[in-house]
């Protein structure tokens, strides 16, 4: 196990280095970014009305969190692997759920506003939480370890 750690010690070193990064981006979040939901959403905001929202600003904030936690998770994704394969997947997921999300928060903004506060709550934290890379990490590794064993029986 010593050795088996000695011998990733850069693997682990890039990979704490990257987690530090996605950590600091939550951290000063409120510092980097204009989302008015943040404070709101820290309230009592079921009985509250929604804040004054710059629907452009907050377009392009939640866009740029989004795109900075996708290329962190990606960096991750290839310092883990060192698989480019799953990388180019893992961006095109990136960039269609990245997608859908993004339209999905507006159109939900724009036409049911205060009615669907929690749908907004929910689309909003797979928008600046990264979420998905706690899901291709295990799914990438089972796959990756699930067709080793079946080379290995050939």
């Amino acid at each position: 196990m010593l050795q088996m750690l000695i011998r990733n010690k850069s693997k682990i070193g890039w990979s704490v280095f990257l987690i530090l990064l996605l950590v600091l981006i939550r951290a000063f979040e409120d510092t980097l970014f204009y989302d008015p939901f943040l404070n709101y959403f820290k309230d009592e905001y079921a009985h509250l009305p929604f804040p004054q929202i710059n629907i452009f600003k907050l377009f392009f904030s939640l866009g740029m969190r989004f795109y900075l936690n996708s290329v962190i998770s990606l960096l991750l994704l290839y310092v883990i692997f060192k698989d480019k394969q799953i990388v180019k997947f893992s961006a095109l997921l990136y960039m269609i759920l990245g997608s859908v999300l993004m339209v999905s928060f507006i159109f939900v903004l724009i036409s049911f506003g205060e009615e669907s506060k929690m749908t907004l709550f929910y689309i909003r934290r797979f928008l600046i939480q990264p979420i998905f890379i706690l899901l291709f990490i295990p799914g990438f590794y089972y796959q990756k370890h699930s067709s080793q064993r079946r080379t290995e029986r050939s």
